[in-house]
């Protein structure tokens, strides 16, 4: 399906294509200086308009409101994000080492900068904010939005399990998802509860232990759950 950007330049009536990727881009420019200005993401459409310097009209020619707008802000970010991490992972010498890279990449995107009350991280929380939002409201659109960095985790977990790195029996494409989850929340969470930031990536790098190592001591047998839950009932 195609992104909300792509959708929004294929319903302009211009007929030529790089005028309508110029006029969404401008929509989408604006929307970024007002969303890492004083008003976050409670900008209005009037707002982007006016920033803009385009019409209201040319506006809902290309998008249907300001959720779509923020859709395509969302897919924007995630695209970016995605080629940034795969950047980052391409000199390491082997799939587990990009396993690794990815996760403390991919958490220090995530967190905001120190400054708290700056620009981009007035933008960055303000994307963060609905992107929860919409995990929790519409997790299909959220699932196409991250898409990218969803099919990039992925490839490198099945990478990893080709090489022997990680258990072969493990369904990548639901570890991925747990993965991707774990790495914001954990992320996000440390901002939210004001907790200092470790030297030299060290909230990553515990989050990159726990996930490589689990929880079990090294030669402890694991308990079966179904087992406990069988014995408990009776």
């Amino acid at each position: 399906m195609a992104s909300w950007r792509e959708q929004a330049v294929a319903r302009t009536v211009d007929p030529v294509r790089a005028r309508a990727e110029k006029r969404v881009q401008g929509f989408l420019d604006a929307a970024l200086e007002l969303l890492a200005g004083e008003s976050g993401k409670d900008f209005t459409v009037q707002e982007v308009v006016k920033q803009s310097g385009q019409s209201l009209r040319s506006f809902y020619q290309n998008f249907s409101g300001k959720h779509e707008l923020l859709l395509a802000l969302l897919e924007e970010s995630v695209f970016k994000t995605a080629a940034r991490l795969r950047e980052a992972i391409a000199t390491e010498p082997d799939a587990l080492s990009r396993l690794r890279c990815f996760t403390l990449e991919y958490h220090r995107l995530c967190r905001p900068p120190t400054r708290p009350s700056s620009p981009r991280s007035v933008e960055i929380l303000g994307m963060a904010e609905f992107a929860q939002q919409l995990l929790t409201d519409d997790p299909k659109e959220a699932a196409r939005a991250f898409a990218p960095i969803f099919a990039l985790l992925e490839e490198i977990l099945d990478e990893a399990a080709a090489d022997g790195a990680v258990r072969a029996d493990l369904d990548c494409r639901a570890v991925a998802g747990a993965m991707l989850q774990a790495i914001m929340f954990n992320s996000f969470a440390l901002v939210l509860s004001g907790t200092p930031v470790r030297t030299r990536g060290g909230d990553a790098e515990a989050l990159w232990d726990l996930l490589a190592h689990g929880l079990t001591a090294e030669g402890r047998p694991v308990s079966d759950g179904n087992a406990l839950l069988r014995n408990r009932d009776g």
